[in-house]
């Protein structure tokens, strides 16, 4: 194998290592605003982000690109500020999208 042969693979090799996994960790929920605001500094939502269930499911699902984690330690104290609709929607929203893309990963206590 000649030294251009080596050069070029160990450069398509760095080409195909996945990027660092973009980490956002829920802290201080006391309303669906801080959840909108945490998400969209932490995973750069667009600009455009509706800051509403639905569009935090397609941001999620198709505008962030992966591969990313959001951690939600404690969530069950939070479901009395957030209220039920939110708190449940959030869950399901989080819950749906890691099931449907490889590069998501939800962690919840």
């Amino acid at each position: 194998m000649s030294m251009r042969t080596s050069k070029r693979r160990k450069m398509q090799a760095a080409r195909r290592t996945t990027p660092p996994v973009k980490t956002c960790e829920l802290t201080h929920i006391c309303s669906i605003d801080d959840v909108y605001d945490q998400l969209q500094i932490c995973l750069h939502l667009p600009p455009y982000f509706g800051r509403n269930l639905d569009a935090l499911y397609d941001s999620l699902s198709t505008d962030v690109k992966g591969p990313y984690r959001i951690i939600w330690q404690g969530h069950a104290s939070c479901a009395i500020e957030l209220g039920e609709l939110h708190y449940e929607g959030l869950l399901d929203i989080f819950r749906a999208v890691a099931s449907e893309r490889d590069d998501v990963q939800l962690e919840l206590d």
